[in-house]
């Protein structure tokens, strides 16, 4: 099941637990919406939704070009699209949780739209504004391999950087990345970065809770506890077991830190 949900100039498509999940379990706080990671889809949440259906209501979206969404024709800015998914569901105030380039598109609706989000969920996140995420080297070596449409050697880079805590072979997050690498170059030239945010983290006055991997790259751990460091109050959790795949490699304690910060946001 699903929906296709109207944006601006195309459609993407989302799941809501409201609707298409398990009934007749009490729901409690506001509801969770759920935004995928760069290296993975919507589907990148399946591991930890048994956890979190029982007691919240959870809706989940593919970004554009990723999963079951179309690729874009038209520029678009990640945070127009959540507003897009929010308004469509008639959610007015909710529990906001980003993994990696989900982390920075929550911020980025928090920050311009605050009476909205009762709570930020932050998984290894990025963040607009942040020098020195991005490694030089790395984007090289990416143009090299997708030039030469070298996929098994974008997928062995990405699982190099970013997937340090797997088994080998680390099959689950190499389906993944495979899935989700052609929505890197899809995507080009149509999506808008969001305006800078790091400077703008001390803003965030709401319940937050952060997730590093300790075994992520060193760039995300560095960028990770500084953000942690900005955020007024924010529930910094060092893993030790999670690089960039963290509902991949430990599913049972995000659903714990998620259910928790969902049981934060009802009582205020």
């Amino acid at each position: 099941m699903g929906h296709m949900v109207q944006v601006k100039g195309g459609e993407i498509w989302a799941d809501d637990t409201g609707t298409d999940g398990v009934a007749g379990h009490a729901v409690a706080g506001p509801p969770l919406v759920l935004l995928h990671a760069g290296v993975g889809d919507s589907r990148m949440w399946d591991p930890v939704l048994p956890g979190l259906v029982a007691r919240h209501r959870v809706i989940r979206y593919d970004a554009r070009g990723f999963g079951r969404s179309p690729k874009p024709t038209v520029s678009y800015t990640q945070a127009e699209d959540l507003r897009s998914v929010l308004d469509h569901f008639e959610l007015d105030r909710v529990v906001l949780v980003g993994s990696s380039m989900g982390g920075r598109t929550v911020i980025d609706l928090t920050l311009s739209d605050p009476g909205r989000v009762a709570a930020l969920g932050l998984l290894v996140p990025g963040v607009n504004g942040y020098e020195g995420l991005e490694s030089a080297e790395v984007m090289a070596e990416i143009g090299q391999l997708a030039t030469a449409g070298d996929m098994d050697g974008l997928v062995a880079m990405a699982l190099r950087l970013w997937g340090g805590a797997g088994p080998d072979p680390d099959t689950e997050a190499a389906a993944q990345l495979r899935a989700a690498i052609p929505a890197w170059f899809t995507t080009h030239g149509h999506e808008v970065p969001g305006a800078p945010a790091f400077d703008r983290l001390g803003e965030l006055d709401l319940p937050c809770a952060l997730l590093l991997g300790e075994r992520d790259q060193p760039e995300v751990i560095r960028c990770n506890e500084e953000m942690a460091a900005r955020i007024p109050g924010c529930r910094l959790v060092r893993h030790p077991g999670c690089d960039h795949f963290p509902t991949l490699r430990a599913p049972q304690d995000v659903a714990r830190l998620l259910t928790e910060l969902g049981e934060r946001a009802a009582a205020v």
